[in-house]
Parts: structure tokens; C-alpha cells; sequence
């Protein structure tokens, strides 16, 4: 099958450069296990798990037929006045997962739609509890909440903003970057140790300037990951979490990426030992099948909301979506997280982990044009040196290069993304490594 089979004249391919992605474009037909089927009939390992969702791998059976048989029993109901079985299910699944006492799951469809649903929870919870001029958010710079209004302003990706001006949120403020490049280029499965701490800034400066009573939120990646897999100082977490709970503040992590196994275990929060007051989730949920996403709120969040003094018939929170819950999803959900656990991939995740940095570190560490790369669970970033004058291209060139030589990695800024299914074998990671050694090589 010629791509001149297919009519790309309608389509707008989000977060792609349209202008010349018809001239070499990227068509997947088929995905089985590790690998897609391009509509020339090449294969291409997937070593992005399909950003960041496809844990179990391509076209896994238990997960086809559980959507399957819930199709032929409810195929959707709405989710307000009413509910389903498959949503209260996959919600007690999740919150089990979950630690301490995050408790309450509101669905959606997506991370985007997660972090605004957060956002306007920590609004509702504190107007809810007498505080409504609690109406400031933190978020960090390079942090990523998807592309919603609310997501963006928190967000810190430059190029995610600069067109949006003045229509983001006004009181949003940002805590600075988490990497330094110059001690810690370099991460092979370890948390950076900073000589300074980098939450000062957030203690003298932005809480100061803002004063503590008047935020509502701070909202952070455990792993700055669509920024390039960037790694936390050693006691980052905890300490945001210390400063927090001394103003009142909720703190939210966003776990689209870190959440359901990358780091080996259930959550970012479990990784660093901090329970949030609220959780977003999305993409691995599913397996990627259907989309899914969702808030784990803590039981004192939703106990605020619901003691509010107003009449038993009246909602106590407008928010939802036309798809919240969708009965077909949570089935995906319910299917992909019993398969995660029969297959105990989580801990395969954090072992194969061990291999990928390994291998990341052991290709490409000196190529020329390598200025660092972090690795961490099973994910790891491979950054390079910028071409003067043109940002991003060079981690661009490569990208498209290894699609040519079969493997599919994803350039985000200056960094070569690798983060593979939780299936992945020793010597995928092999071939991984080596077409983008080879790749970096070529282009040098």
C-alpha cells in the first residue's frame, strides 16, 4: 500500500509539522506486541510506547475482548444523574492502587482534561472551606499539563504558550527548572544530589510575593517527562510536599506519564514516597485503546465539597464530561490493569529499566553531539547539542532517521525520547540503543 492510497488532504495532524509530513510520511496500518506495521509494510519497533501508553504492548487479547464483550452488553450510558457498573469497578481498582488516602476518583477523557479538572477542584475545595480567595496556581518551568486553557497556564513549555497571551490564567506563577546540565548531565537510575536547594526560590520568593493564603495549588510532574525526562533533586518531592502542608497549599502531581508502572511500581508518588492531594492520571490506564483519564482526589477534598451547606438535591460540584466514565473505557482500564498485575509488569518495568539506562548510557555517552542523558524506570532522555540557529532540528533529523532504520523514538525539544513498552526484551533495547547511537553518528 502506497501512502498515495491515502487522501492526507483533511486531516491536521496535531503537534506535527504538517507542511512536510506529506512528503514522508508516517502510516501506521497494523501494531502487534512491540512493533507497528507501516502502510509500506515495514516493521518499526515502538520505543515510545506509543507516548507514553501502550504498557502492555500492541493488541493484547484480554484487553480486545473485554471492549468487545462490553460493547454487546452497555455500550454507553451518560454519566450524569446516573452511572455504570464497569465505572464504579475500574474507580475502586484505581483508588486501591493509590496511596494513603486518595480515595475518589472523577473521571475524563484525558490528561488535558485531568489537570483543568484538578485545577477547578482546588478552586471548588477551597471556596467549598471558607477560602475562596485561595485562587493562585504554581506550576514549574518545562512542567507539561496538556493543552487545555488551564493545563497551559500551569504548563512552563514555551512554545506551548507564546501564541495563547493573555487568554491563559492570570494568577499562575512558576517555580524554576529542576535539571542542571553542568553537575548532572549525566543520570543513570539516581536521583541528582543539588549542593543548594532549588525550592528556595518557591519559600522566599514566589510564596512572599504571592503570600501563601492566597494559592490554591501547586501542580508538578513527580518526572518532568514530555519535557525530556528530567530528574528531581534528591528530596525535591518530599520537601514540596513539607512546604505544602506548612501553608495549606494542595499539591497536585500530574501522573499521566509516571502514573501505572514506568518507574516500577504503581505511581510516581509511590517512587518518592509522598501522597499528593490529588493525582491525574491518563494514558497507560487503558493500554492506550480507548482514552481514559481521570483525578484521584484525597477523602478530605471530597468530604469539604460534600459538607458544603447546601440542598440535598443540589450538585455539589459542576464539572464532568459528556464521556466521564465511559462504560467501554473502564472496561479497557479494568481488562489492561488485570493484565498488568497478572503479568507483574510493573516490577518488569523497573527491572528492564536497569537494561535501558544501561544501554543508553553504555551507546551513546561521548558520541559526538551527546551533551547528557537521564535515565530513571523505563524511560530515558538522550540530549544533544542544538545546531546554531535552528533549535530542535538535529533531535528531529534523528527521529525521522530511525523511523527509516525501523524504530520509533520521539524528539522533544533537543532531547531523543526512549520510553518502551513494559514487554520489551533485552535485545529490542539492543536495537533501540544502537539505531540511535548509529543514528547520532550520522549526523554528527
Amino acid at each position: 500500500m502506497a501512502h498515495t492510497d491515502f487522501n492526507m488532504d483533511n486531516q491536521w495532524l496535531p503537534f506535527t509539522p504538517n507542511r512536510t509530513f506529506k512528503q514522508d510520511p508516517r502510516v501506521f496500518v497494523g501494531a502487534e506486541g512491540m512493533h507497528f506495521t507501516t502502510h509500506d509494510g515495514k516493521k518499526v519497533i515502538d520505543g515510545i510506547s506509543s507516548l507514553w501508553c501502550v504498557g502492555a504492548g500492541h493488541n493484547r487479547r484480554p484487553i480486545n475482548e473485554a471492549i468487545k464483550k462490553q460493547l454487546d452488553t452497555l455500550d454507553y450510558a451518560t454519566a450524569f444523574q446516573a452511572s455504570n457498573d464497569k465505572a464504579f469497578k475500574a474507580a475502586q481498582m484505581i483508588a486501591d492502587m493509590a496511596p494513603g488516602d486518595l480515595n475518589k476518583v472523577l473521571f475524563c477523557n484525558s490528561g488535558s482534561e485531568a489537570a483543568d479538572t484538578a485545577l477547578k477542584v482546588a478552586l471548588a475545595y477551597h471556596r467549598a472551606r471558607g477560602e475562596g480567595h485561595r485562587n493562585v496556581f504554581i506550576g514549574r518551568e518545562k512542567g507539561y499539563h496538556g493543552v487545555n486553557f488551564g493545563g497551559m497556564s500551569v504548563g512552563g513549555l514555551p512554545a506551548n504558550r507564546k501564541v495563547y497571551g493573555a487568554q491563559l490564567l492570570p494568577r499562575v506563577d512558576h517555580m524554576r527548572f529542576i535539571h542542571d546540565p553542568v553537575n548532572h548531565a549525566y543520570i543513570h537510575h539516581e536521583e541528582p544530589v543539588w549542593a543548594e536547594d532549588p525550592l528556595l526560590e518557591l519559600e522566599n520568593r514566589i510564596l512572599v510575593l504571592h503570600d501563601p493564603s492566597n494559592i490554591a495549588a501547586v501542580i508538578v510532574e513527580p518526572i518532568a517527562g514530555s519535557a525530556g525526562w528530567y530528574i528531581p533533586p534528591k528530596g525535591y518531592v518530599k520537601r514540596l510536599r513539607e512546604i505544602c502542608d506548612k501553608h495549606g497549599i494542595l499539591l497536585i502531581f500530574d501522573e499521566v506519564i509516571t502514573g501505572f508502572g514506568r518507574l516500577g511500581v504503581n505511581f510516581g508518588a509511590d517512587f518518592y514516597g509522598v501522597v499528593p492531594d490529588m493525582l491525574n492520571f491518563a494514558k497507560a490506564v487503558t493500554n492506550g485503546v480507548i482514552p481514559l483519564g481521570g483525578v484521584i482526589c484525597r477523602d478530605f477534598i471530597y468530604d469539604a465539597m460534600m459538607n458544603a451547606n447546601s440542598p440535598q438535591h443540589a450538585i455539589e460540584f459542576f464539572h464532568g464530561y459528556t464521556y466521564s466514565g465511559h462504560p467501554v473505557a473502564c472496561a479497557a482500564a479494568i481488562a489492561t490493569l488485570d493484565l498488568m498485575k497478572e503479568e507483574n509488569l510493573f516490577a518488569r518495568a523497573g527491572q528492564k529499566g536497569r537494561v535501558l539506562g544501561d544501554a543508553l548510557h553504555n551507546t551513546m555517552k561521548g558520541l559526538p553531539n551527546v551533551v547528557g542523558i537521564r535515565t530513571l524506570g523505563l524511560a530515558g532522555a538522550v540530549e544533544l547539542a542544538s545546531i546554531p540557529g535552528s533549535p530542535g532540528k538535529r533531535a528531529y533529523d534523528i527521529f525521522m532517521d530511525c523511523f527509516h532504520h525501523g524504530v520509533w523514538v520521539r524528539p522533544a525539544g533537543e532531547n531523543i525520547v526512549i520510553c518502551p513498552p513494559y514487554i520489551v526484551e533485552d535485545a529490542h533495547i539492543d536495537q533501540i540503543a544502537q539505531t540511535v547511537a548509529d543514528s547520532i553518528r550520522r549526523h554528527a
